[in-house]
């Protein structure tokens, strides 16, 4: 099966169920200060599990992108990637165990519509209970149920420890168990077996995870259960390289047709062809396509710095390889084509970013090889000059002299506020958190907005922004450094609005009609049919003489007058032609 019917198969799944398909949310989050990217599905999603109204309604399915880089290290084996797709649908105060369990062994395994899996060789895992919550003991008897109607026999359900079938994004927030669907990949495991043999296949990779179905109804608080959600919701999950991986009879994922073309192409190209190199050049150029997509650009700093981390890396593997020059642009362009059915993707600002990042890393290659020879410390050979580890490891090696390693990694992991971009953080999604003042920053933010469009001009637009209880940060487009006069300009009318104590209004309107307001919006692929506007000022029926106007999924306070006064702490450069400001609330 195809990763384009795969992907038609599971969204045709969900909307013959009353799903709406919305899009994918950018990769970068909106508010989010425990991640630069969104690192899993139900990451944008947070406000509306946690009670918020999804203006797509109570079933939502989609297809989410995805970065993690915590792993790495471990790309270019059988299953890590930086970049992937999450496929998943959700149940906002909607359908539960009852529906959803049937739905993923239906999807899995009918061969008409869905996956055709063979359900001999299905196993699930359920949860066992704690002090927290009870034994999942009717996810259990939803699956005997099917598996004993279908003729699955022999032992297939196992429960397992909170560590394994409980999901939760912090000490903080919606919690519950989950069930987690396994596959045999050897085709050799359909008698069923014992929760040991289950768990050595496990280990061995010989059954794979293929689905999730979390089940959130409790709420805990400092890491304990406090109570249940006021609803119930479903929140399902699945890597889509993975699946087309089972589907397509593969091994691993890069010999599926998600990547298989490009390591043709560069195996085509390559003089020093070697397998692991190339699939990292393949992932790489792959995540660095994406990333430029959704606005990121190379730079030292945050999701910049991974950015420019991975088109580095990939960059100096197709020069270990010896290919030609260009070989890179042809593999973006050949990405860009995959999905540009699927995402938005400008062809001429990948290319050009992706080439200047090029050029300026070949000139890096000359001046960390002569920091090199002056015995310049690896940490800082790649932290301040972008010098890959493993062109100073090979550097040395040539040498006869060895890289000290472990003192590489341990400077790298004290440098984890950029280093560890992708890995997923203690708390997803939305806002960092949900507190009373990370709310107030999030409506000064919208005030910030504006006020920069009217001291700076209508060029600037939001690159990014990042909200904790401290302090709110915005990056913009802007091509100078502000001047002492224009950062008091902002501050006086945020200020203003505060004062003018405006109420703060949220509504609802067709995606069309959201446009024609004016509101901002931004990564205008994730929005759907119907869209959720803040705007400040006006009245509850009008946006007529509202100062601010915004797509946002919320939450915001009622009124300006709680939010205090506002000051600038710092303006500074992020990268090429974009600023960022750092502001508090006193």
């Amino acid at each position: 099966m195809t990763s384009a019917e795969v992907r038609r198969r599971f969204l045709a799944f969900f909307e013959a169920r009353g799903h709406a398909i919305i899009p994918s949310a950018s990769l970068v989050p909106e508010n989010d200060p425990t991640v630069l990217f969104n690192t899993a599905g139900m990451q944008p999603l947070v406000p509306y599990l946690l009670g918020e109204k999804h203006p797509n309604g109570t079933r939502l399915a989609n297809f989410q992108k995805c970065v993690r880089t915590n792993d790495i290290d471990e790309v270019g084996d059988n299953t890590h990637l930086t970049f992937f797709e999450m496929m998943g649908n959700w149940s906002l105060g909607d359908y539960f165990k009852a529906e959803m369990i049937p739905w993923s062994y239906d999807l899995l395994t009918n061969k008409e519509y869905g996956f055709g899996l063979d359900p001999q060789r299905l196993y699930v895992t359920c949860f066992e209970g704690d002090e927290n919550a009870p034994r999942d003991v009717e996810s259990a008897a939803l699956w005997k149920g099917i598996f004993d109607k279908n003729g699955v026999t022999g032992e297939r359900i196992y429960f397992m420890p909170a560590a394994k079938n409980w999901w939760q994004p912090g000490p903080n927030g919606p919690c519950g168990p989950d069930t987690e669907m396994f596959y045999d990949l050897t085709g050799s495991l359909t008698k069923g077996m014992s929760k040991a043999e289950y768990l050595k296949a496990d280990d061995e990779q010989k059954v794979v995870e293929i689905w999730n179905d979390v089940f959130m109804e409790f709420i805990k608080k400092d890491d304990k259960v406090v109570g249940k959600l006021a609803k119930r919701n479903v929140d399902t999950g699945s890597g889509f390289e993975r699946v087309c991986a089972v589907l397509q009879g593969k091994s691993n994922v890069f010999e599926t047709d998600l990547f298989e073309p490009v390591l043709s192409m560069i195996k085509a190209d390559a003089k020093n062809y070697h397998e692991r190199s190339a699939r990292i050049v393949a992932d790489h150029i792959r995540t660095a396509t994406f990333l430029i997509a959704d606005g990121v650009l190379p730079s030292n700093k945050d999701q910049g710095y991974i950015l420019r981390r991975l088109a580095r890396r990939a960059i100096f593997k197709l020069g270990s390889l010896a290919t030609a020059p260009g070989i890179g642009a042809k593999i973006i362009e050949w990405y860009i084509d995959r999905y540009s059915a699927f995402y938005k993707m400008d062809k001429v600002q990948i290319g050009k970013a992706f080439k200047e990042e090029e050029e300026k890393f070949f000139k890096t290659l000359e001046e960390g090889k002569k920091d090199f020879e002056k015995g310049i410390d690896p940490f800082i050979l790649w932290t301040t000059y972008g010098f890959p580890i493993e062109l100073t490891v090979e550097l040395a090696r040539e040498k006869g002299q060895t890289v000290d390693l472990e003192a590489f990694n341990k400077k790298m992991k004290e440098h984890q506020d950029l280093s560890r971009a992708g890995a997923e953080g203690k708390f997803k999604g939305g806002l960092g958190d949900t507190s009373e003042m990370s709310v107030k920053y999030h409506t000064a933010t919208h005030l910030l907005h504006k006020a920069l469009h009217q001291v700076l001009g209508d060029k600037v637009s939001q690159k990014g922004s990042n909200i904790t209880p401290e302090r709110l940060r915005f990056d913009f487009t802007h091509g100078a450094k502000m001047t002492d006069e224009e950062k008091k300009k902002v501050e006086d009318l945020v200020n203003g609005w505060i004062k003018a104590a405006l109420p703060v209004h949220r509504i609802e309107l067709p995606k069309e009609e959201a446009l024609k307001t004016d509101a901002f919006h931004f990564f205008g692929d994730k929005y759907g049919d119907i869209v959720s506007v803040y705007y400040v000022g006006g009245t509850d029926s009008s946006m007529e003489g509202a100062i601010s106007k915004e797509f946002c999924g919320g939450p915001h306070v009622e009124n300006t007058s709680v939010l205090g006064n506002f000051k600038i702490q710092k303006e500074e450069a992020v990268s090429a032609g974009v600023r960022r400001i750092k502001a508090v609330l006193t």
